[in-house]
């Protein structure tokens, strides 16, 4: 039986999410990274991790950094080598991405997913205010939260203990690169999905 994304999510196209960030506040604390993973069905049927966009992000003026956020992701907003762009356009360089994969997948929008994904999205919609982005390709409040969905599916709610219930590596390493993280919750995303694959095939 063959589905389409459209068809899969009512419309939406999932688009994985994770940001590094300054603190915890999203409307004071800097976004300092930001990667995009599209997702996508294989030719089994089967939803697989397709490409990843990511880049660094310069804190916008006046942002607050908080040290303890930058010891656990290991970011130096300052330092000379870091390839950082301002959040404009890491902004529109993601979501020119994210819309393309829209209009390829048949979706009339993007859902944001992530692991604890208010928080992504609480970032990512300060930051379109800030950069007065008038054409946001996500639903500006609706998410799939693969925290809850380890929860039901693995009994764990961390993303690193998730990862390993379900019989994977986890890399401690890279963890809080958002790269690495966005990638590894888009594949227990997929994974997650395909296990509930023959339940919507009944129902379709």
């Amino acid at each position: 039986m063959t589905v389409s994304m459209a068809e899969r999510f009512r419309g939406f196209l999932p688009v994985v999410i994770d940001v590094e960030t300054g603190g915890f506040n999203c409307k004071t604390d800097a976004l300092l990274e930001i990667a995009a993973v599209i997702v996508g069905f294989d030719d089994g049927g089967e939803l697989r991790r397709k490409e990843t966009v990511r880049y660094h992000v310069k804190p916008f003026e006046g942002a607050n950094l908080e040290e303890a956020s930058l010891a656990v992701n290991g970011i130096d907003p300052n330092h000379p080598l870091r390839p950082a762009i301002d959040e404009r356009d890491a902004l529109g360089r993601v979501f020119r991405e994210v819309r393309r994969a829209v209009r390829e997948s048949g979706c009339n929008r993007a859902v944001l997913v992530g692991h604890n994904a208010h928080f992504d999205l609480g970032f990512i919609n300060e930051a379109i205010a800030r950069a007065s982005i008038k054409r946001n390709p996500f639903h500006p409040f609706s998410c799939f939260d693969t925290a809850t969905m380890c929860g039901i599916a693995f009994g764990q709610t961390v993303l690193s203990r998730a990862v390993k219930a379900a019989g994977w590596e986890f890399d401690e390493e890279s963890a809080h690169s958002a790269a690495y993280d966005a990638e590894i919750t888009a594949d227990i995303f997929c994974e997650i999905v395909n296990r509930f694959r023959p339940v919507f095939e009944a129902s379709f």
